[in-house]
């Protein structure tokens, strides 16, 4: 009896234990696989966004210079901005390199230099090693000597010349912002004026003819301007060439290690340090002063220095149109598809076409912004009011890429995301409001304005959200259709701003395409890439944080109204 039960009682055991401990029967792989490729995803987005805020964020934090001693007699000041190791392929040793920023490009033909270490025989850290960003040629690093006033010399020394030059360096830097905004605004303004009266004659000629009295009287018009002009412009010479020759009159003297003798204009020297002597919060004001011109500024040195204020204003501004058009477009498009149209085969085929639409390569909505918007709609918005704008000066104003055209041409590439998002917002309004509504009387517009919209808005929003972050970021349809490498000149004339929508304008998106992949000194530009990147990833979260908080009010205020 005994030796009967035992099998028994062993198979029953084996079913028990294979139905109770099969993780497979119970899903537990799959929970794995569900959490770790969701981890996954996390730590590549999350990692991605480290690394460029770190490199980003980097750029700017001055570095302390060395002084490099070389076997074969040379002698290098730079920043170290990387180390790697290479193996020699001739004697299969490790050999450890350094990437120094020599800067001086005039004298040395070369902003980087990498530099094994077994070809150095000494380091050193002196203490005036100074970096100096100029308006033009790049970074120069040396040690300040001489600082001369009217060709004499005024002081020597390191300390002596530094000093003199941080007392003189300020008025030098605001005679030639002076002298800039004459150049930029007063300058402008007056060739505003000349374009004006230039237009005028020529609609005087298109609308009464050459020998008509308002044709004279339009040229004499000009004739007044012009000499006008001419004095203003006159005026203008004068002072700017009084600011900048009390600025020629100041010069710092610097040695480099190689020992050559360096004389440079102060109205050249944007801003200088000596990060070997800084302290930490003498590191942090130069950083800060750094990241301040970043922002403010306009960008030089082919877009690898200076500011970028102009694409910052561009990218802001063309989003912000974009969501403008957009938003209503894709909201009433939805509200046809899911409230009006009867479900039926031309319903389906418009919801699929719009969801191809989204999977259509960014650079075709280009072409066809190029084609459609600038050669047509722009074409003729100029045949009908700019035809003299054609005929003085030759050129189109609505006929070519400009921050309207660029904001419509995104607005047609988002408009499948908001379409699908708002779709499913109203879907998402339970259909007992609509029937509620309906049994008080109310219409089918009343219902949804006052019923279906208001409780659909939250994702809407979201479609909204996802709609600028895709528009913000794209690039190729811009080269078509109004972006441009430099323009110094925001789209706004007038002492309260008045956006010209016809004119080209600056973008992040594609600043970091021209700074990465067009500029000559592409080791300089690689840290810019960065901080240009981080920089438009920190616009565009800002842009969606305040629509997420937009979004969130409209949750809090209907979501407790559902029934």
């Amino acid at each position: 009896m005994n030796s009967d039960t035992a099998p028994r009682r062993r198979s029953s055991r084996r079913r028990v234990r294979s139905s109770y401990t099969n993780l497979a029967a119970h899903g537990e792989p799959w929970v794995w696989l569900t959490a770790g490729s969701l981890g996954t995803a996390l730590a590549m987005i999350i990692g991605l966004l480290l690394f460029i805020t770190a490199r980003g964020l980097a750029t700017f934090w001055p570095l302390p210079l060395e002084r490099v001693q070389l076997a074969d007699g040379r002698a290098l000041l730079g920043e170290v901005t990387d180390r790697e190791q290479q193996v020699d392929e001739s004697s299969g040793e490790t050999v450890s390199q350094r990437l120094i920023r020599t800067a001086n490009y005039e004298l040395t033909g070369q902003h980087y230099q990498w530099i094994d270490d077994a070809d150095i025989i000494a380091f050193a850290k002196p203490d005036w090693a100074t970096a100096v960003e100029r308006l033009e040629g790049g970074r120069f690093h040396g040690t300040p000597q001489y600082f001369y006033k009217d060709g004499d010399v005024v002081a020597t020394g390191p300390a002596a010349t530094w000093q003199e030059f941080l007392e003189i360096h300020p008025a030098v830097r605001q005679r030639a912002a002076e002298a800039k905004s004459i150049d930029r605004h007063e300058r402008g303004h007056v060739q505003r004026e000349l374009r004006a009266a230039r237009l005028a004659v020529a609609q005087a000629e298109l609308d009464f003819g050459v020998e008509s009295p308002e044709h004279a009287s339009a040229m004499a018009a000009e004739a007044d301007v012009q000499e006008r002009a001419a004095e203003e412009m006159q005026r203008f010479d004068e002072q700017t060439a009084t600011l900048r020759d009390e600025n020629a009159r100041y010069e710092i003297g610097f040695l480099t290690a190689d020992g050559t003798d360096v004389r440079m204009p102060v109205g050249e020297v944007v801003r200088g340090w000596q990060p070997n002597m800084l302290t930490w919060p003498g590191k942090l004001a130069v950083y800060l002063d750094r990241w301040q011109e970043f922002l403010t500024d306009d960008p030089r040195e082919a877009n690898s220095a200076g500011g970028v204020f102009p694409a910052i204003w561009g990218t802001v501004a063309m989003t912000l149109i974009m969501a403008i058009f957009v938003a209503p477009f894709g909201v009433l498009a939805a509200l046809y598809l899911r409230e009006y149209a009867s479900s039926g085969p031309i319903t389906s085929a418009v919801r699929i076409a719009i969801n191809n639409l989204a999977g259509v390569p960014s650079i075709v909505y280009g072409a066809f912004g190029l084609g459609f918007f600038c050669y047509v709609v722009g074409a003729g918005i100029d045949d009908l009011f700019f035809e003299a704008s054609l005929v003085a000066d030759n050129q189109p104003v609505f006929g070519t890429g400009g921050l309207l055209w660029a904001s419509l041409t995104l607005a047609l590439l988002t408009l499948p995301v908001v379409i699908v998002a708002t779709e499913e917002a109203l879907a998402s309004v339970p259909n007992s409001m609509r029937e509620g509504s309906y049994a008080c009387g109310a219409g089918k517009w009343q219902t949804i304005r006052r019923i279906v919209l208001p409780r659909a808005l939250p994702g809407i929003m979201t479609g909204l959200i996802l709609a600028m972050a895709r528009g913000a970021g794209e690039v190729a349809p811009l080269m078509l259709v109004g972006v441009k490498k430099l323009a110094s000149e925001l789209p706004i004339d007038g002492v309260f701003p008045f956006i010209h929508p016809e004119r080209e304008f600056m973008h992040l998106a594609y600043l970091i395409y021209d700074v990465g992949f067009q500029s000559p000194n592409s080791q300089a530009a690689q840290p810019m890439v960065f901080t240009i990147t981080f920089l438009l990833v920190a616009i565009i979260a800002v842009l969606n944080i305040a629509a997420i908080w937009i979004r969130g009010r409209l949750r809090r205020r209907f979501e407790t109204q559902q029934f």
